[in-house]
């Protein structure tokens, strides 16, 4: 049970009418809707958003999951802010919330208290922003989170099966706000602080905004790249591959250019992201007074997201993998932005003194588990650089993958007095564990942090994410081969051996992923079965906006290459697919035995089932 007797109702951001009154507040500067319970963690876009704008002096509240379908009362609630609304889908993008890659709704919300499916609308950010365009036309509305961030551009929607424009153009905002939000939105707040509109900020970095195209401003940026408009997109799946790698790549550079592309009789502005946060800059943003604690309304409730993190601790931002159907870098960008040691160390003596925590923190990890302090040796190197992926299809030469001083957080943490076991909940990139650098300090503490993990930091299970076996596959998702899984496997249950320890491996894995075959599949099965595993971690792709797997199944083509793509879209050829990983089932076995047959495969029908 959560303890509330220590605290009081101000020690959360107000949600009310009345919480603004017991602080004394007769007005806010920024109200802050989000499609996520109000969770006031370092976890969570709206409280992270709330504490910094409230450390600026700024008095904010926050509108958690307001009833779109009534009289609209929660979204009058609160009035008019001072500055603008601020609005969010929550930790997820609201479709992927909301629907399985079947398209079949989902049965629960682990954003909501007690799990319910039925407390934020489709297409959240887009619902919010036009409500409040329609109440407040002369409030400014700022977008961001996931949702927003990964809808700037056109984009494929898995959903409506077509391409949509840029999520500003449905949702009437004034500005977009994409990836980790703090700095352009303290820029912001200072702009329209020292009496500019919201109108007239035009060179905010990591925002996007719609202009006329006769009022296209002046680019205050070193490059400008434009894209395909959106109208030829939807005539050529060619120019949207084109665009998608134009965008990945400016996503990815250090120094990147402003994006512009045209829709209709306006032109959409994605100005460059800011540089990574540094180490005093991503602390200031851990280190805010969070109580790491759902609002008391929700106190006889249970939120399943809540309960999985609340006693994990995140050290760091960005993920240089790149893999080709996930979001991360999108988002985050893949230029790590890790914490200090002392603000680390802060936060679990914050944890151990919860009242509920009894020694187990659930995870130290982030995006990867293993990538704390990574970055390039010569930062010039970086600057030029614009791979997305420092891993794929090689490790980069330049990155410094140095497990020295993740080593250094997990002795310090494990070594306080109140922590029994650290878990690492994240998952684990093995290829850069057996990766072999110049610097044989770096391969030293590789071997380290390999044997410590296994040893000290795993629940029974340890899971992985090798995603496939055929080499051809794992390509198209910028994975690396699947013998980097064999060859971590003999490490682990060597490991394992030595210590007397019986822990399971527990590998993760995909079908219908564009470039995966039935016969891709059939393989992986046998592959799976030598290996004496009967999978439980594993899913149907779905594609989600802004990811090179993504665009691949859209336009059919492979956007650095341009070359032809197969991927199973029927729901017919995605379940010839799934059904491999349950070759041992009764209930699938004649299907799988027709499809071998219809394959030609009479090899693999001999090594799945041996006895007929």
């Amino acid at each position: 049970m959560i303890d509330y007797d220590s605290l009081q109702l101000t020690d959360w951001l107000p949600t009310t009418k009345k919480e603004m009154k017991i602080r004394g507040w007769d007005y806010v500067d920024v109200i802050f809707f989000t499609g996520d319970a109000y969770i006031d963690h370092p976890s969570f876009g709206a409280a992270v958003i709330g504490r910094l704008l409230e450390r600026d002096g700024l008095r904010v509240a926050i509108v958690a999951q307001p009833n779109w379908r009534d009289d609209l009362r929660d979204f009058k609630k609160l009035g008019k802010p001072r500055m603008f609304f601020s609005v969010s889908a929550g930790a997820m993008d609201s479709m992927i919330n909301h629907y399985t890659a079947n398209k079949r709704l989902r049965s629960n919300d682990a954003y909501t208290p007690d799990g319910r499916s039925d407390m934020r609308p489709d297409r959240t950010s887009i619902v919010y922003s036009n409500i409040l365009k329609e109440l407040y036309p002369d409030v400014p509305v700022v977008l961001g989170g996931i949702e927003a961030s990964l809808r700037r551009v056109t984009h494929y929607d898995y959903w409506d099966d077509k391409l949509h424009k840029s999520i500003l153009c449905d949702s009437k905002a004034d500005m977009l706000i994409y990836g980790m939000g703090e700095k352009p939105l303290l820029r912001l707040v200072s702009e329209l602080r020292s009496g500019k509109k919201i109108e007239d900020l035009e060179d905010i970095q990591q925002t996007a905004f719609l202009r006329k195209k006769e009022a296209l401003p002046v680019n205050p940026f070193e490059e400008e790249a434009r894209l395909f408009s959106h109208e030829e997109c939807l005539k050529d799946k060619l120019k949207q591959a084109t665009n998608f790698r134009m965008v990945e790549e400016q996503s990815n550079r250090m120094h990147a250019a402003r994006i512009v592309q045209d829709v209709g009789d306006h032109t959409l502005v994605v100005n460059p992201p800011y540089l990574p946060m540094t180490e005093m800059e991503i602390d200031d943003s851990f280190d805010l007074p969070y109580t790491r604690l759902p609002h008391p309304k929700y106190k006889d409730k249970k939120i399943p997201a809540y309960e999985m993190i609340k006693f994990s601790i995140n050290l760091h931002r960005g993920c240089f993998g790149g893999c080709a159907f996930c979001t991360i870098s999108a988002h985050q960008g893949k230029f790590i932005a890790s914490r200090s040691k002392e603000s680390i160390l802060k936060e679990v003596d914050t944890v151990i003194k919860m009242p509920d925590f009894k020694g187990y923190l659930s995870d130290l990890g982030g995006p990867s588990a293993n990538m704390y302090k990574m970055q390039g040796k010569k930062i010039s190197i970086c600057e030029k650089c614009k791979r997305p992926s420092c891993i794929h299809p090689a490790v980069c030469a330049n990155l410094d993958t140095d497990h020295g001083p993740l080593l250094d957080i997990y002795k310090s943490v494990d070594a306080k007095k109140g922590i029994k076991k650290s878990f690492i909940g994240s998952g684990v990139r093995y290829d850069m564990l057996l990766h072999r650098s110049k610097d044989e300090t770096t391969n030293r503490n590789a071997k380290e942090y390999t044997r410590e993990l296994i040893m000290n930091h795993v629940s029974g299970r340890l899971k992985v994410a090798p995603e496939h076996t055929s080499d051809r596959t794992l390509n198209m998702m910028r994975k690396p081969s699947f013998k980097d899984f064999n060859q971590f496997k003999s490490i682990f249950e060597k490991i394992n051996k030595e210590t007397g320890m019986k822990q399971q491996l527990i590998p993760y894995f995909i079908s219908s992923h564009p470039g995966c075959t039935e016969e891709d599949m059939a393989e992986l099965a046998v592959i799976t079965k030598d290996l004496d595993f009967k999978l439980e971690q594993i899913q149907d792709f779905t594609p989600s906006p802004m990811t090179l797997a993504t665009e691949m199944y859209y336009t059919g083509y492979h956007p650095y290459t341009l070359e032809r793509v197969f991927t199973a879209k029927s729901a017919n050829e995605k379940a010839n697919q799934h059904q491999f990983f349950f070759w041992y089932e009764h209930k699938v076995k004649r299907s799988i035995v027709a499809a071998l047959k219809r394959l030609g495969r009479d090899d693999l029908l001999k090594k799945l089932y041996p006895k007929g």
